[in-house]
């Protein structure tokens, strides 16, 4: 069984790491960039925030005064037991995100959001959001943390097939434009959407994207992967580079993910992460032993099934 003293040790850890260690993928993406920023400006900022990664982890301190809002995404193997339950794993994600933003520390960003009232700890009404999965034959619980940065970076559509592709593509260049020109997201960034399923699932599929996959990772079905690769490419065509200068590094990665939908409609959301991709992971296994990493591994060939029924051909199917 996981003990929730476990968890809630375990949360305090990722939650200090998110916050001070930016993941390797996205530095690497960052540097990429770099080579390839021909804007005087934004080649300037790119090297500034690689300069700020490297202080904040050799401080330990936050690398940004804006520590974003945390929020949980637990995946859970079906044969895991946990201490006292999903109530138990919740209470101990509270406990951790409170000490958490006072250890670290974490800015205390959580208001109601008519009386503004701040309990200081990032914890209240909803706060912090926990996302569920599951995964078949395993008795592990992974938790990652994303302190989700770029908070007015999402945006929404309701699509129609007659628009087909180059609807999604102008779309996906009218929100980044207006994006980068009113300042409402924090460049270059991981940029996730979300294709089909209802409103609420393609809105939920979209920041997953953003939030869950690494930078490099391509979606399995090659069509949507194809698309990924032009909207990335499309986006660092706007002309915009990081906080907004001249540049042609706006978009770290392009992320995917979709959803069947009403055979009448193509719904699609855009969301972007930050520009430090904050995420930690730590895979808590029943002997008390803890893994951590950076990358989520969210989407499994068991989240992206097709089928009615799961087995163990259809996932050698999905690996190939």
């Amino acid at each position: 069984m996981i003990k929730n003293s476990a968890i809630e040790a375990a949360a305090y850890e990722i939650m200090a790491r998110a916050a001070i260690d930016i993941p390797e993928d996205y530095k690497t993406g960052l540097r990429g960039m770099l080579d390839g920023e021909k804007g005087e400006l934004s080649h300037f900022v790119l090297e500034a925030m690689l300069d700020n990664y490297d202080a904040a982890e050799e401080d330990r301190r936050p690398m940004c005064a804006d520590t974003g809002v945390p929020r949980y995404y637990v995946k859970a193997g079906n044969d895991a037991r946990i201490e006292g339950g999903f109530v138990g794993l919740e209470s101990a994600l509270r406990r951790a995100t409170a000490r958490a933003t006072q250890d670290v520390p974490l800015r205390p960003n959580r208001v109601h959001p008519l009386s503004r009232q701040d309990n200081n700890n990032n914890v209240g009404i909803n706060a912090p959001e926990i996302e569920y999965a599951f995964e078949p034959d395993a008795d592990w619980l992974d938790i990652t943390t994303v302190h989700k940065g770029g908070l007015f970076g999402s945006d929404y559509r309701m699509l129609f097939p007659g628009d087909g592709i180059d609807g999604i593509k102008r779309f996906f260049l009218d929100v980044m434009y207006e994006f980068g020109r009113r300042g409402l997201a924090c460049q270059p960034a991981i940029v996730g959407i979300g294709l089909g399923g209802s409103k609420d699932v393609t809105m939920t599929l979209g920041k997953q994207a953003a939030c869950l996959r690494v930078v490099g990772d391509a979606n399995p079905d090659p069509q949507v992967a194809k698309l990924e690769r032009e909207l990335m490419e499309m986006g660092n065509q706007i002309g915009m580079g990081p906080m907004g200068y001249v540049g042609n590094s706006m978009v770290v990665d392009c992320h995917i993910e979709v959803g069947y939908t009403h055979t009448g409609g193509m719904p699609m959301s855009v969301h972007t992460f930050c520009l430090s991709s904050r995420r930690a992971v730590a895979r808590l296994h029943k002997d008390g032993s803890v893994e951590y990493r950076t990358d989520p591994k969210w989407f499994t060939p068991y989240m992206r099934r097709e089928s009615v029924e799961w087995s163990t051909t259809e996932v050698a199917l999905a690996v190939g």
